[in-house]
């Protein structure tokens, strides 16, 4: 394959990127008047190394992800390539058509990484690397390959990106290969000192191969010129503003602006014709096929890598370097000028190369090259829906997730070896302790366990490669970021996983963009928030969390669940886990408590129907924990406070007010059912007939460890008067009857609350 023939096909990807963003502003109606949007110049600036990386460098087995802006560079290439159909061209940001971002769940042709929350999408091909690792070590069929990750400069700026770079399994990953597209521009400016040397040397020290690729071949050739030493230390030394003004320049200008006062130069930039001088100033490696090429050869698969490549925002577009670019759009005549310059015709903007031409038969070869057997998702092996034990004593909705696990070892042994467990440094203390002792810790290779010897070690910490938990720094978005790609293994290479991701409930809300992101991308696992709420009443307001419950609730693609007893935590878990790693599968959010809690209290029935009754009930969002002949009064608890509840009830029906307790277990498929009754969703209503009969409506208390809107929309099932109580203010330390009483989760304000309501 010759260069023109790669450069003729760089410049049909170019013409077609920019031409699905201009039919969706300039020709497909617009009825509604509101703008469409698209990014025209950071497409530009991709063009060159996703013509490089897709018709040079990828095999079958690699992955990319595409920094969001570029999308329609992707939808360029996977049209040449015969994966996207012509129709999808004029469909962008239009309802059912190609997404803004890339998206592995929407768009209609091949996407390896969804994107779109700005430096989630860079990091995930980490984690998918992690993720292939893992499932290879149990199946080695799944094969290798590298994970790209195309980033713009900007999404550096991304805690998460660092976070993710620092973590000390991620220095093993020879497979990972960044790619920054350094074109020193933001949505609004030029970024005066974007710190490239700075970015180079972060990446240098976590152990990250380092590939500048700045220069093309014309550059470097007038390097080797008299003078050529002056031209290289001139724009080495300009600051980034002055070298994009000099972009926008004539020729004329450039020979004014350029030299600075320095005759050597000034006698290498006399010495060039305009066309010349005009294309070394924008001559940057970013946009050299050759030198691209060169640093893609020059990779070290032991160890991760990133490219910075330089390049210009809206490279061959008339915007090209404007600082304001970012969203802009080019005119009729622009774009008529640009298809002039591209081979392209605007009237017939879809046409493909002509059949037999080289551009042709290279798009032929590198499809057939990129072609991917479809893997048909495996199955998980039946989980059981009880695993027959009743907790007794006093326990924990915490230590009832370490026990359910260890006795899923037991129970069904071929799904429990599905179960990988992910932390950030909390497993003790959020105990998964026996779990990790029964299975292990995974490593790509079997490490020597300095402490095997010593009688006091608790937690036993061997990392082996068919370990099942991992455990990651203090980073809560690198654990959902792993749980995510942990999630979506069904769907890349047929092999379901069960993750679970373990982190302290107060984080929940700093990892739940990319947790959520995850989800929108088709990875499916459980999120395990614990300690939670007020009850952990020591650790005072820093720690407490009040807004997770709604949080859960209002998650799409998420079922919710706050069990009040260990006993629910094992059904709900065990549901949980039958939901994931399918097509039609669904995530799962847990909030667990340490407040111990006397398992009595459950009522589990002993007969095997009634057992089973209850079992759905508590599967399906609630069960009627207490009942009376005649409520006068209903008390809808949730969680760590079912005590409460229960003893604020039997003081209401002693002072004649005969109450009833409802143990809510998901908000959020209460609040499902009901809009399902209204015809506005199609999940099942049975739950509300069995919780929440006509003939037993009676004035209302709700009652959680979290914001008391969690349960309000229950008062509206019957239209009853309605009293909320709940967490809505930051609290303190305390024990845990001071901690209550001054959030009124008490007994005596239940009581208050009920009698408020019977007037």
């Amino acid at each position: 394959m010759t260069t023109a023939v790669l450069r003729t096909v760089e410049q049909r990807v170019l013409w077609l990127a920019t031409a699905i963003v201009h039919h969706a502003n300039r020709v497909r109606p617009n009825p509604g008047g509101l703008k469409v949007g698209g990014h025209q110049a950071s497409s530009a600036s991709m063009v060159t190394i996703m013509t490089a990386l897709w018709f040079e460098q990828l095999r079958s087995a690699d992955r990319v992800s595409v920094k969001p802006h570029a999308s329609p560079v992707l939808h360029a290439v996977n049209y040449l390539l015969g994966e996207l159909d012509e129709r999808h061209l004029t469909t962008l940001r239009a309802f059912g058509g190609l997404q803004s971002y890339p998206s592995r769940s929407k768009d209609p042709d091949p996407v390896d990484y969804s994107t779109g929350s700005v430096g989630i999408g860079a990091t995930a091909p980490i984690w998918g690397a992690l993720a292939r690792r893992y499932v290879s070590s149990r199946n080695p069929q799944v094969g290798t390959g590298r994970q790209y990750s195309l980033v713009g400069d900007a999404e550096l700026d991304e805690g998460a990106v660092w976070e993710a770079i620092l973590d000390p399994m991620v220095g093993e990953l020879g497979e990972v290969v960044w790619i920054v597209d350094l074109n020193r521009q933001s949505l609004d400016r030029v970024v005066p000192n974007i710190g490239a040397t700075r970015l180079q040397g972060m990446f240098a020290a976590a152990g990250w191969q380092v590939l500048t690729v700045k220069y093309g071949r014309l550059l470097e050739e007038l390097f080797t010129r008299p003078g050529g030493d002056a031209l290289r230390r001139r724009i080495d030394e300009m600051p980034n503003p002055e070298y994009q003004r000099l972009l926008r320049c004539t020729p004329a200008q450039l020979r004014e602006r350029l030299p600075d006062e320095s005759a050597e130069l000034g006698a290498l930039v006399a010495g060039l014709d305009d066309g010349a001088l005009h294309a070394a100033v924008r001559n940057l490696g970013g946009h050299d096929l050759a030198a691209l090429g060169d640093a893609f050869a020059a990779i070290d698969d032991t160890r991760p890598t990133v490219v910075f490549a330089y390049t210009v925002k809206g490279h061959g577009l008339a915007s090209e370097g404007h600082p304001q670019n970012h969203s802009s759009l080019l005119t009729s005549e622009q774009f008529a000028e640009l298809a002039q310059r591209c081979g392209a015709d605007p009237d017939v903007p879809w046409a493909r190369f002509p059949e037999g031409s080289a551009a042709a038969e290279l798009c032929a070869t590198v499809a057939t090259r990129l072609r991917r057997t479809q893997v048909p998702p495996g199955e998980v092996p039946a989980i059981p829906t009880d695993i027959g034990r009743t907790p007794s004593g006093t326990s924990t909705t915490q230590a009832a997730l370490g026990r359910a696990l260890l006795d899923l070892t037991r129970a069904a042994p071929e799904a429990a070896r599905r179960v990988v467990t992910l932390c950030p440094d909390v497993s003790s203390s959020t105990n998964l302790g026996g779990w990790v002792n029964k299975v292990g810790v995974w490593s790509a290779r079997e490490r020597v366990d300095w402490f095997a010897d010593d009688p006091e070690t608790i937690l036993h910490w061997r990392e082996r490669p068919d370990g099942q938990h991992l455990e990651l720094g203090i980073a809560e978005t690198n654990l959902v970021g792993m749980l995510g790609e942990f999630g979506a293994t069904w769907s890349r290479w047929g092999e379901p996983l069960l993750p679970i991701g373990v982190m302290y409930d107060p984080f929940v809300e700093r990892a739940l963009e990319p947790w959520s992101f995850g989800i929108y991308a088709g990875g499916q696992s459980i999120l395990v928030g614990t300690p939670s709420g007020v009850s952990l009443a020591p650790e005072g307001g820093a720690h407490q969390s009040i807004t997770t419950p709604s949080v859960g609730l209002e998650q799409p693609g998420c079922v919710a669940y706050e069990p009040g007893f260990a006993i629910d935590v094992e059904w709900t878990l065990l549901a949980s886990l039958a939901r994931l790693g399918r097509p039609d599968g669904s995530s799962t959010y847990l909030r667990l408590s340490t407040r111990p809690v006397d398992q009595t209290l459950a009522a589990v029935p002993t007969d095997a129907a009634a057992r089973e009754r209850r079992r759905r009930q508590v599967v399906a969002g609630a069960y009627p924990l207490r009942q009376v002949p005649r409520p006068a009064v209903t008390v809808a608890v949730m969680g760590a406070v079912v005590p409460e509840a229960l003893s604020a009830a039997d003081r209401l029906s002693e002072l004649g007010h005969p109450a009833e307790v409802v143990c809510v277990t998901s908000a959020g498929l209460l609040f499902d059912a009901v809009q399902a009754r209204a015809g506005r969703s199609d999940a099942q209503t049975w739950i509300l007939d069995a919780v929440f009969p006509p003939r037993r409506a009676a004035p209302l208390v709700t009652v959680l460890d979290g914001h008391p809107h969690t349960l309000a929309f229950l008062a509206g099932i019957h239209q009853v008067r309605a009293a909320h109580l709940g967490v809505s203010r930051f609290g303190q330390s305390g024990d845990l009857a001071e901690v209550y009483r001054h959030h009124g989760l008490d007994p005596d304000s239940i009581v208050r609350a009920g009698l408020d309501l019977l007037g």
